[in-house]
């Protein structure tokens, strides 16, 4: 049993920091080199991709955003800039083309560094960007960024989770606890009882056993 409570734990755990990794705000320092727009072919409910830009039709190939960038070491990074509207995640994006558009000023200015907020990750394998959801300047690459909204989050998201373990915890010990204690002594009393039923199985077949030696050595002299 304690076995497969930890097993559900593990997995809860797992998916909850899964999901928050992937949907929390993050931030890189990088340098806007490009902005560009693609033809794209998405998969209906694809969780990867967001909404078309809202008041559009919500087709399968649409025109998507991106903006490409470049950090301090030289290595590219590419996001992808798509409403998420009213939907999950609820960063309430709507200005998709206004980012897009202050991506293009950022890049035209020579040296100008950006902290570009996205959520999502990266998987070349799969065609997936990280969706940016907010830009701006920053003074150089090598400036350090406290993310108070991802402090604060999880914070607030830790307690919540204590108060209702507490809670949990509370109800287990007044209502479940009381029943499994009474099944295991219950099934403890069915092993004894099983254990002293084939002890008793087990000493008249001995006895049986002892009783037809007897026999043969009375009238065979042989056991």
């Amino acid at each position: 049993m304690k076995f497969i409570k930890r097993f559900i734990l593990f997995t809860v755990l797992l998916i909850t920091a899964i999901g928050l990794h992937y949907y929390m705000p993050q931030r890189d320092i990088v340098k806007i080199v490009d902005t560009d727009v693609k033809r794209m072919d998405i998969r209906k409910g694809s969780p990867f991709w967001d909404s078309p830009d809202v008041g559009t039709n919500a087709e399968a190939t649409r025109d998507v955003r991106f903006i490409s960038t470049v950090r301090a070491n030289g290595k590219s990074r590419v996001y992808r800039n798509e409403d998420t509207g009213w939907a999950f995640p609820f960063y309430l994006k709507f200005d998709s083309s206004e980012l897009s558009a202050k991506a293009a000023d950022m890049s035209a200015k020579d040296g100008q560094w950006v902290a570009v907020t996205h959520y999502g990750w990266r998987i070349r394998l799969f065609s997936i960007w990280p969706n940016a959801t907010k830009i701006k300047p920053v003074d150089g690459p090598n400036v350090f960024l406290i993310p108070w909204f991802n402090i604060a989050f999880l914070t607030i998201l830790a307690v919540i989770i204590f108060i209702i373990w507490r809670a949990v915890r509370k109800w287990t010990k007044t209502n479940v606890d009381p029943v499994t204690d009474r099944i295991d002594a219950e099934i403890d009393d069915m092993s004894d009882t099983v254990s002293r039923h084939a002890g008793k199985v087990k000493r008249e077949a001995q006895e049986r056993h002892s009783a037809y030696r007897r026999f043969m050595r009375r009238w065979f002299g042989s056991s």
